[in-house]
């Protein structure tokens, strides 16, 4: 696997970048949520379904939760895009002895309470259509080992158009307690979540 590295000058950069290139490509971005404590490390499971994915996890770690960011990435997406490595992107290799270590690596990540890990529990990337959401099982795999406090986040993002020509991105952020929830629970909890941030873009566009 690629562990994560955090280049003191690359780091800061790539962030930005994807900043910037958000802010050039979106019409408007809305950021909206409550997250209860930042004193834990934290666990954020966001759904996955554009290039735009990484990008959107960093700018909302940079505008609303200030941990040092760690995202897991497809090992082949990170050797084709090695220069993300640099800005807090590991990865990990299905089907093979290396997802282990890469699921391992992430709950290391998460004893520390100034890291952010990112997941993107379906596995792949799927249509923003795509409803419900099914997860694979290194989430709940990662749940059972950590065993120290954590704060589980669920981020929805979705895009929608309305009147202009340029998309509108709303990124909706909630936190969460999978204590006691089983991996069908929390599956079902987060589509709960998903479909409410839906509704509430219905009422924007009224």
């Amino acid at each position: 696997m690629i562990k994560a590295k955090h280049h003191w000058f690359l780091y800061p950069c790539l962030v930005e970048y994807g900043w910037i290139r958000m802010r050039i490509h979106f019409n408007k971005i809305a950021m909206s949520g409550t997250i209860a404590s930042a004193h834990r490390p934290f666990l954020v499971i966001a759904n996955h379904f554009s290039w735009w994915d990484g990008f959107f996890i960093a700018s909302l770690n940079k505008k609303k939760f200030h941990k040092r960011l760690h995202i897991m990435m497809e090992e082949k997406q990170l050797r084709e895009n090695k220069i993300l490595n640099y800005g807090g992107i590991f990865s990990i290799r299905k089907f093979s002895r290396d997802e282990i270590r890469s699921l391992l690596y992430s709950v290391e990540l998460l004893k520390n309470p100034e890291n952010m890990v990112g997941l993107f529990p379906q596995g792949k990337f799927e249509s923003s259509y795509q409803h419900p959401l099914h997860f694979e099982k290194g989430l709940c795999w990662i749940l059972k080992k950590v065993q120290n406090e954590i704060q589980v986040v669920f981020v929805a993002n979705q895009v929608e158009y309305f009147d202009s020509v340029k998309p509108n991105l709303f990124c909706y952020y909630k936190d969460y307690d999978p204590s006691g929830k089983s991996p069908s629970d929390i599956e079902k909890d987060y589509n709960r979540f998903f479909e409410s941030c839906y509704k509430k873009n219905r009422l924007k566009k009224n």
